[in-house]
């Protein structure tokens, strides 16, 4: 994390949002995936287990700005890659690339808010997370049964169905939400297990 903090995490303007770019041969890209987003769960992870306590106040930040790559899009959904905009005199801090505003239904985002709500007790992460999922529920449940990748977060008119849903959606997704949403923090307690990059939960042995 010293190498991230040092190279990568900088700051988006006008709002201030704290991101992890990307370095192409040696040169910083304002580049960030939605993938990244698991990194907030991973930093409070690791100040809730006796390192660095500060990585609790970036994994708050970071998630901050996930959850904002959610809700300044017409759908209130994440696109799959966003770029953040470090010039003055920019009203948004988030560009999109056209390429780029699809949506596959991933799961790093709600991962990283169970986590925060199960370590700091904040209710604010159910409420954020209870807003994704009905943006899920809007855009892209189908009829038939069901919910299927979008190609454009962007547009509220035509969010283009992909007819596709991967399986991570519930294998990872929708258990993270079960788990976002439930009261009781012994189910499946962090202190006693721990989740592969598949939300696949191992006991912890001691």
């Amino acid at each position: 994390m010293d190498g991230v903090q040092r190279r990568l995490l900088q700051r988006s303007k006008p709002s201030n949002l704290l991101f992890v770019g990307e370095l192409k041969n040696g040169r910083f890209s304002p580049k960030m995936d939605h993938l990244v987003c698991f990194l907030a769960g991973t930093l409070a992870l690791g100040a809730h287990n006796g390192l660095n306590a500060s990585h609790m106040d970036q994994a708050k930040e970071l998630l901050h700005t996930c959850v904002q790559m959610y809700f300044r899009m017409e759908t209130g959904l994440s696109p799959e890659i966003v770029y953040f905009n470090q010039a003055t005199g920019n009203s948004e801090d988030i560009i999109v690339k056209p390429a780029d505003a699809h949506n596959l239904l991933r799961p790093e985002t709600v991962e990283s808010l169970f986590i925060l709500y199960r370590l700091t007790g904040n209710s604010t992460y159910q409420e954020w997370g209870w807003q994704i999922f009905q943006s899920f529920e809007k855009y892209t449940r189908i009829e038939e049964g069901g919910y299927s990748s979008i190609s454009n977060v962007r547009s509220i008119e035509n969010p283009g169905l992909r007819n596709k849903m991967e399986s991570f959606f519930l294998g990872e997704t929708l258990k993270y939400f079960y788990l976002l949403f439930e009261e009781d923090f012994s189910v499946i307690s962090l202190d006693k297990f721990v989740f592969n990059t598949e939300a696949h939960p191992l006991p912890i042995w001691t």
